[in-house]
């Protein structure tokens, strides 16, 4: 296995027999592996070099010791990492310029559809993978392809500083433990907001792809989706994006939220979180689950918000949230 960082089969072999023996002198080695003496030094010399084995002492014949693999190995394993990412970047870049160059020979390729469970799941993660300004997200109840709890590739585009702007349909937010997925990515990083209702599923990255379903969902058969590129159709697909992230709520997580309250009212963790679901519309046994709390409880908090607020209704105190910048 070591072999893919540098270290042959027989060098691993010698070296584990020399951790095995704690120290060993070359013709104990050469004896218990039932190799040449000459193969043995030939092997000691490349661990050498890898800096993986030293004497004992000074003297020639010295028994030799292991030195802990994990800092010349781990140093080996981190550029082939970052080698392989190179590579895989590179591969990237050479598909899509592939792809743009299909286009704009045969119209055929402005659409490629992808069929499948796995495969539309692959090319998500792949997409991502490459992503480098920005991902865009409509996000539906009873995902196709991928469940955002197995979306560990958003997290890694967040860290190399890829925005994510996500809108997730309100009835998404009802399923169990959803809430928790979504507030884990607004932690790191991600914009979420959310609407009563999403047209389509759709994923845009980059400003140059999109991947978008093709038929409605029955529930039966496998999935099938296009990849969108570059044209008049993307750019209808991004402006249909931003006409409602501008209509959408925002959704917080449950850190402390800023005090921006022109009243100078700031709501705790628990209440700026009940009313980004409130103003949502998630319905208050719905809002109840998610919070671990009883319906009545919920009922009891927002009448105190109201109170809060000056108002005697619902409608009212949905104004006077947004009017404060309470969330």
């Amino acid at each position: 296995m070591l072999d893919v960082i540098g270290l042959t089969p027989g060098e691993q072999d010698l070296y584990r027999c020399l951790v095995h023996l704690t120290t060993a002198r070359v013709e104990e080695l050469a004896e218990r592996l039932r190799i040449p003496r000459a193969e043995i030094l030939a092997r000691l010399d490349a661990l050498r070099g890898k800096g993986l084995v030293l004497p004992t002492g000074p003297e020639p014949d010295a028994p030799l010791r292991p030195l802990p693999p994990d800092v010349p190995l781990g140093a080996a394993l981190l550029r082939r990492q970052e080698a392989l990412e190179a590579a895989r970047a590179a591969v990237t870049r050479l598909t899509e310029e592939y792809r743009a160059g299909m286009r704009r020979q045969d119209p055929d390729h402005l659409v490629e559809v992808v069929t499948g469970t796995r495969a539309l799941r692959e090319r998500l993660r792949d997409l991502q993978n490459g992503a480098r300004v920005e991902v865009l997200w409509f996000c539906r109840a009873n995902p196709l392809a991928m469940a955002g709890q197995e979306n560990v590739e958003e997290f890694d585009a967040l860290a190399r500083g890829v925005r994510y702007r996500a809108i997730y349909e309100r009835e998404m937010l009802l399923e169990p433990g959803a809430l928790a997925d979504v507030e884990q990515g607004v932690r790191a990083g991600e914009e979420a907001r959310v609407l009563d209702r999403l047209p389509v599923r759709l994923a845009i990255v980059d400003g140059r792809t999109a991947v978008c379903p093709l038929v409605p969902e029955r529930g039966d058969g496998e999935p099938s989706a296009a990849v969108i590129g570059p044209s008049q159709l993307l750019d209808a697909l991004l402006a249909l994006f931003e006409s409602h992230w501008l209509m959408a709520t925002p959704l917080r997580s449950s850190d402390p939220p800023v005090d921006r309250g022109a009243e100078g009212y700031r709501p705790d963790a628990d209440e700026a979180r009940l009313l980004s679901l409130f103003v949502a519309g998630v319905p208050d046994k719905s809002i109840a689950s998610q919070l671990g709390v009883s319906r009545r409880t919920v009922q009891r908090r927002l009448a105190d918000l109201m109170a809060l607020a000056g108002v005697d209704t619902r409608p009212g105190l949905a104004f006077q949230v947004a009017r404060r910048g309470w969330i």
